[in-house]
This record gives structure tokens, C-alpha cells and sequence, in this order.
């Protein structure tokens, strides 16, 4: 059983501070790895619902903010949910994902996560006038 490490960047140069997941599991497909993710920052949230989600994509209903997505009306995040709009925000260049150095863009690849392991989400942050 190891951590995980999961860091987020845009292409702008901003990077949030790093956070750990434990994975029981020594190989795993991106696409568990996002969903895992996913679930882990929805169930943080829930369990204090705070004014403003920090998590990998924007939720059904709400709005980007400086820090985040804040939602219409404070709710649960269903999970489920959440990793699909996860899911098919990578399949559509939303995000890059990189484990260590190495880029990976199928899904339902298996990575090795040995001890130590960074997992970067790159978000895509459109151009302004292109």
C-alpha cells in the first residue's frame, strides 16, 4: 500500500498544493485513478460542504470561482456524477494527465504506481482571441 500523489497545474503556470491518495494497489487504469481521484475530493466536500469545491472539473451547476466552483445552492456532489464529467473531460483534452514524466492519453491503460508516484493533472486553459 502506497500514497499517491495528485498535483494540479494549468498551462497558465499555476499549480495547486499537492495532496496525497493511499492506493492499495501497485498498477491501476487512468481511468480508476480519475475516478478515485474524483471521489475521494466529492466526499472531502460533502462531508463539510464548504462555499466553493476544489476539484478536477466543474460540477452540474455551478459557476468557476478564483478558487474553484461554487455551487448554485449548496448541495451534495453525487460522486458518480462527478467522475463522468471527470472522465469525459479528459476524453475531450480538458486535462492532461502525466504519471511521473510520462504523458498518458488512453483511459483504460494500466500505470505502475510505485512508492512515491506523482500523478499531474494538467488543465487546458483556452487562449484568449484564438
Amino acid at each position: 500500500m502506497g500514497i499517491v500523489t495528485f498535483v494540479d497545474e494549468t498551462t497558465t503556470g499555476e499549480r495547486r498544493a499537492a495532496w496525497g491518495l493511499e492506493i492499495a494497489e501497485e498498477r491501476l487504469t487512468v481511468r480508476e485513478l480519475i475516478r478515485r481521484r474524483v471521489f475521494q475530493e466529492v466526499a472531502e466536500y460533502n462531508a463539510r460542504t464548504p462555499e466553493v469545491f476544489q476539484g478536477l472539473v466543474r460540477p452540474t451547476d455551478a459557476e468557476r470561482v478564483v478558487n474553484g466552483y461554487a455551487l448554485r445552492e449548496p448541495r451534495r456532489i453525487d460522486p458518480e456524477e462527478q467522475a463522468g464529467l471527470a472522465l469525459r473531460a479528459f476524453a475531450g483534452n480538458g486535462f492532461l494527465v502525466l504519471v511521473g514524466d510520462r504523458q498518458v492519453t488512453d483511459p483504460d491503460e494500466e500505470v505502475d504506481l510505485p512508492l512515491g508516484t506523482e500523478v499531474t493533472f494538467l488543465k487546458l486553459v483556452p487562449l484568449v482571441g484564438g
